[in-house]
């Protein structure tokens, strides 16, 4: 990453008019993107990402305010040069938007045409990215003959086709599982490490923007609510809506009123697996830790934690089916507290 700004969004607002009056998609968004970084724009459904990703590349005119791309304000450009601009921004979708009728090498051949590079150029080309992204033994394959993780490698090299200095990726991940979607990601991060191209990153996943991203804006009814690097945004974060992310299910207990308790035995089991973690993200429900003396040693974890049960019965005894079901030594304390 350096200093230099690529793309420098100022005072940009979109509104759309309906039948039912003006929508305002975007209110007043002024960002600056270093070129060679990876930047994420995240917010919820309805928030204005998508619409201020075509925004970047013009594919939706703003209604006020501009976009520099490059040094080029691109609402002084004409349709010419923009066209020609947009050479310099690949582009990735959430549904790959692969032609269905064309094989792989020549999906990525296509803008390599639209651009009129000449066909034995464009084939060296497109195999070339295809080896980039690891697919190609798949060049003579069809779309409907692929993952959807194989999909979006495909869409990946098509974009990267007209060497842009830009990627950006519209929810480029939401279709696809989550071992797919770190494959993707580190992809992308490659990519930008070896060829230096700054990425987009729009999403509505949290996780995605601290596996990849360098900074981040935070968008919230059609206005960035705070933005910043990652690391102090999600540490630090100053705004409710970053706090939303951070914190997404924005609970509290204040008072647990259970007097149900159950003491786990630790004696042997691998000390590296966050047991009590575990029970609550697959039992969804959380308990409390009246008391815990356990030890690391060799490895195993050995002693005792004494937790405070769910008063619900049908959710006491999902936890301790759970743990029992993890061969560990379970049982229950009543009046512990």
């Amino acid at each position: 990453m350096t200093d230099r700004t690529i793309i420098k969004i100022k005072n940009l607002s979109k509104s759309f008019v309906s039948k039912n009056g003006t929508v305002t998609a975007l209110e007043n968004i002024n960002i600056d993107i270093k070129q060679g970084e990876i930047f994420g724009i995240i917010g919820m459904s309805g928030a204005g990402k998508s619409t201020l990703v075509r925004c970047i590349n013009f594919l939706e005119r703003p209604t006020s305010g501009t976009v520099i791309f490059d040094g080029k304000d691109l609402s002084l450009l004409s349709k010419k040069e923009l066209e020609r601009v947009r050479q310099s921004m690949g582009m990735i979708f959430q549904q790959f938007n692969l032609l269905m009728q064309r094989t792989v090498i020549a999906n990525v051949c296509f803008p390599l045409e639209i651009a009129k590079v000449p066909k034995k150029e464009a084939l060296k080309r497109a195999y070339e990215l295809l080896e980039v992204v690891g697919l190609a033994d798949k060049a003579k394959a069809y779309p409907a003959q692929l993952s959807g993780g194989q999909k979006q490698r495909v869409a990946i090299a098509r974009a990267l086709a007209t060497n842009p200095k830009i990627l950006l990726c519209d929810e480029a991940t939401s279709a696809l599982d989550p071992s797919t979607t770190r494959s993707i990601l580190a992809l992308l991060k490659d990519i930008n490490k070896k060829m230096g191209i700054t990425i987009v990153i729009i999403t509505h996943e949290m996780s995605v923007i601290e596996d990849i991203c360098q900074r981040v804006a935070i968008i919230d009814n059609s206005r960035i609510a705070e933005i910043g690097a990652v690391e102090e945004v999600f540490t630090r974060p100053k705004s409710q809506t970053a706090r939303k992310f951070v914190f997404p299910e924005g609970k509290r207990i204040d008072r647990f009123v259970s007097n149900r308790c159950c003491r786990i035995i630790f004696d042997g089991l691998s000390s590296f697996e966050p047991v009590i973690a575990n029970m609550v993200l697959e039992c969804k429900e959380v308990v409390n830790i009246i008391f815990a003396d356990t030890k690391n040693i060799d490895g195993k974890a050995v002693g005792q934690i004494v937790i405070q049960l769910p008063e619900k019965e049908l959710a006491a005894q999902k936890i301790l089916n759970y743990l029992k079901a993890k061969g560990l030594t379970v049982e229950e304390v009543h009046n512990y507290v």
